[in-house]
């Protein structure tokens, strides 16, 4: 489509390769300021830091590492286009008037074959190439093939009102799509920021209550006990959380066969498993922290003296605050070799068979319990 927008020279281009001012072209003419997409991109914005100043027409219909599909260009366009690359002439023009602006077509490029394939996310078949995991979904090709959900619209009345079998609900869900405009929405309304919660909320709010509950088993009791009783709260956490996981989150096949109970199922999980690389909804928002921790915290405090209880419980607590940010860590942050292997193991749960792997923080209790997931070989190391 083409629009009248002002024209920048290469130096200007190559000028915006800042972490907080990023430019990039296509095709050496489009330009977009793709800045407010960083912490968006679903492999991280460093990717396209990478690229700052420079064209990306070639890794972005790179089949190996970075092929995406024409939704993506579609976004580029209507959200990201402030102007065009000039050749030599229109640059000779940029001398005597700065701000001038030109209706450009591109010309002589079939701009459809370049991104014409697209990969299809929601083929189980195991963990794909970590770069595939930033190709957006065709969003009209998605809804047009499986009849689903229009990732264009809010996704919860549309699980409420689709009039779904379970088993096809289930199959759907359970398939990964990838956005790419920030979070889908859920709701459409007020409640939308209820269900949207940055990684670091969850340290930056519950780690001083935690500390405090700590403080105040560990200052009235014996020292050793204290500290052992955290340790305990620590390891029980990890049997919690196999167990949310495997008999809660993915209670799946329990469900009756009803709309209500497939929208609930998404709103606790399912959404994660339709979306999960939303950098949004990896974490447990803490009003639903609340509701789920409350029925645990009056089981421990009315097991135990009331001392006794902070202790455990702080463990437990501290427990659960390590798991969501491992959570969130796994799908989205550069790590070290020696937690690529969990990484993977996790994201084949995603990608490959969610009726196995449950652990996020580790797979103890997927050996112990028979739910282990043996890893492929056919992914990338991921980064």
């Amino acid at each position: 489509m083409s629009q009248t927008l002002p024209l920048f020279s290469k130096t200007q281009l190559q000028s915006h390769n800042k972490e907080n001012d990023v430019w990039v072209s296509l095709y050496h003419r489009k330009i977009y300021n793709v800045t407010s997409f960083l912490d968006e991109h679903p492999g991280g914005g460093d990717l396209i830091l990478e690229y700052a100043g420079k064209d990306v027409t070639d890794i972005l219909s790179d089949e190996i590492s970075h092929t995406h599909s024409e939704t993506t260009y579609e976004i580029l366009d209507e959200n990201y286009l402030v102007g065009y690359l000039a050749n030599e002439e229109e640059e000779k023009e940029l001398l005597s008037n700065p701000k001038h602006q030109v209706d450009v077509k591109i010309d002589g490029e079939n701009v459809d074959n370049l991104h014409s394939e697209h990969y299809d996310s929601t083929k189980l078949d195991g963990l794909p190439e970590y770069e595939k995991l930033n190709i957006v979904t065709d969003y009209s090709h998605d809804y047009k093939n499986h009849k689903f959900l229009d990732l264009n619209k809010p996704l919860l009345l549309q699980v409420l009102f689709g009039n779904f079998t379970k088993e096809f609900y289930l199959d759907q869900v359970h398939r990964p799509r990838h956005y790419g405009k920030g979070s889908a929405p859920l709701f459409g309304n007020f409640l939308e920021p209820l269900s949207l919660t940055p990684w670091f909320v969850v340290p930056m709010i519950w780690i001083p209550v935690d500390l405090f509950i700590f403080y105040v088993g560990f200052t009235n009791m014996n020292k050793f006990l204290s500290v052992f009783l955290f340790s305990a709260g620590v390891f029980v956490w990890t049997l919690i959380e196999y167990a949310m996981h495997r008999f809660l989150f993915h209670l799946d096949y329990y469900l009756p066969d009803h709309s209500i109970a497939f929208t609930i199922h998404f709103l606790l999980h399912g959404v994660h498993h339709y979306l999960p690389m939303d950098r949004y909804r990896l974490v447990m928002p803490p009003t639903l922290f609340v509701a789920l921790c409350y029925p645990f915290y009056k089981l421990v405090f009315s097991i135990f003296p009331f001392y006794m209880a902070c202790s455990a419980f702080a463990g437990g607590f501290l427990g659960y605050i390590m798991y969501d940010c491992t959570h969130y860590i796994l799908h989205h942050a550069k790590l070290p070799s020696y937690l690529q292997q969990l990484k993977k193991y996790h994201l084949e749960h995603h990608y490959k068979n969610y009726e196995l792997g449950f652990g996020v923080t580790s797979w103890f209790w997927d050996k112990v319990f028979g739910t282990f997931l043996e890893v492929g070989n056919n992914a990338q190391k991921l980064s």
